[in-house]
């Protein structure tokens, strides 16, 4: 079992996706997202989910991410945090989102 010392080493953060780029050499179906955290700078991230979201669906839109993991290399593409989704039972990721009104770079708590 994780203890409440464990889930605060964990640093997760509001953003907002404002770039979304193809990434054929994934090998899931992906996108390369640059996303915005306010004062904490803008960070990129791989997100395994193009066969539910267009890009359209993910500009603009708000985000939760890990954002203290050391970054992982995916094809050639360094993963700087984990944005988080909830996995379905037939496999389909859902963006977890935060209200609109969310400021940018909040931890989560």
């Amino acid at each position: 079992m994780a203890t409440l010392d464990d889930f605060r080493k964990i640093e997760m953060r509001v953003g907002r996706i404002v770039a979304v780029d193809d990434f054929p050499e994934a090998r899931n179906p992906s996108f390369k997202l640059s996303i915005d955290f306010g004062p904490h700078g803008t960070r990129k991230s791989s997100a395994a989910v193009r066969r539910w979201y267009d890009r359209t669906d993910l500009l603009g839109r708000l985000v939760v991410c890990v954002t203290n993991f050391p970054p992982r290399r995916i094809a050639t593409f360094d993963s700087e945090v984990l944005t988080l989704g909830a996995t379905q039972a037939d496999g389909r990721v859902v963006l977890l989102e935060p209200d609109a009104d969310a400021e940018l770079g909040s931890p989560i708590a």
